[in-house]
């Protein structure tokens, strides 16, 4: 049973995880006029996608050294399924990868994200 956490501007968000992706909910989505725009709040350690003002996912983390340190991962339940978690992902890997860290996933859906795409994101885990 999915746990369901009320957060961020009264969004309802789902935690991310192993089980998620397992199960084929992660499906890619091209991205459509409309579609949550991508951000890094630095501020608040986080990694946001964000539609009509609101914060519809979220990946947490800290800095530790020259590591990214990625803790949680979370989608709004009323947009499972979209592909959202992976696009979110992406977007805060990539950005590692730009600011040149390393990339250490505590949270079971990043390191999922990284297991499945190892050839691109692999080199960015710190070990």
């Amino acid at each position: 049973m999915a746990l369901l956490v009320s957060l961020v501007h009264g969004a309802t968000l789902r935690p991310r995880g192993r089980r998620a992706w397992q199960h084929g909910a992660m499906k890619q989505q091209h991205q459509a006029p409309g579609a949550p725009e991508p951000a890094h709040d630095e501020a608040n350690a986080s990694y946001e996608l964000r539609q009509d003002g609101r914060v519809v996912a979220l990946a947490r983390y800290h800095r530790e050294d020259d590591a990214v340190v990625f803790t949680h991962t979370e989608v709004d339940a009323a947009l499972e399924g979209q592909g959202l978690g992976s696009r979110l992902a992406a977007y805060a890997l990539d950005d590692v990868r730009r600011r040149g860290l390393k990339a250490l996933p505590k949270c079971s859906f990043i390191a999922g994200y990284i297991a499945r795409h190892e050839k691109e994101y692999g080199p960015l885990v710190k070990r």
